[in-house]
Formats: structure tokens, sequence, C-alpha cells
């Protein structure tokens, strides 16, 4: 689908009286993760919960702190999810935004809640049997 931005804030859950950050992320359907820069896991006081190798664009790997949780809020959309701490500009990849039940339009490259659920998030599971 390619590249758009979105508007998210960001909140630590475990803290729930730090004031939350205001992010203009760049949302790329080929991405898999939230990765937020140094900055802002600093002023959310997230903790690094480990290590995680991640492959670059040019093929190269690199180790970088994973850290959470974090909650997620999109209009009337909220999810949780862990970050990659990397480069300078956050990023909204796929997973955070399937959680939330979010959609490129392709026609505007908005991201926007997900028309054929615009009340709630959907999702699609597993019938557990017992």
């Amino acid at each position: 689908m390619g590249l758009t931005n979105a508007k998210v804030l960001l909140q630590n859950p475990r803290l729930p009286e730090l004031e939350g950050v205001e992010i203009d992320a760049l949302a790329d359907t080929g991405a898999v993760h939230l990765c937020i820069p140094a900055r802002i896991q600093a002023q959310l006081q997230l903790e690094e919960i480990e290590k995680k190798e991640v492959t670059l664009a040019d093929g190269s790997k690199r180790s970088v702190p994973y850290v959470g949780p974090i909650e997620l809020r999109f209009r009337n959309r909220t999810g949780f999810a862990g970050a990659l701490v990397m480069g300078e500009q956050p990023l909204l990849g796929a997973i955070p935004m399937e959680d939330m039940d979010l959609v490129v339009l392709p026609k505007t490259r908005e991201v926007r809640v997900n028309p054929n659920s615009p009340d709630m998030a959907s999702s699609i599971a597993m019938r557990v049997i017992t």
C-alpha cells in the first residue's frame, strides 16, 4: 500500500499520571512493528524489555532495544504494543494498525478507522474448542 502519516497518542500504561506524547508517525503497511526514537522512550519512561535483532532495508542487521508496554490511541481506537527503539521518526507498522483495526485508504492514502467497523475495532480469531 505504501507510506502515509498518522497522528497517534502514545502513553505508558504503567505510569498513567505521566502525560502522553502525540506523534506524527510514518504509517507503513509494509513494516511490521511500532518504532520510536530514543527521545520518546525517555519521555514516556518506557523500560527496556530485551534487545531484538532487526534487519534494515540495506540487509544489514542491528540489535536494538525493545520497550513497552505502550498504549496507542487513534481516534476511537486503543491498542497496546511493544516498540523497537530506533531512528528519528516514529513508525507505525502493520501489527499495531491491525490491532486497532485501522486501514490505509488507497485513493487518499489516509490512515482511517476501518469503515466496515466504525464504532468498534473488529478482528478475526480462531474458534477455540474446549
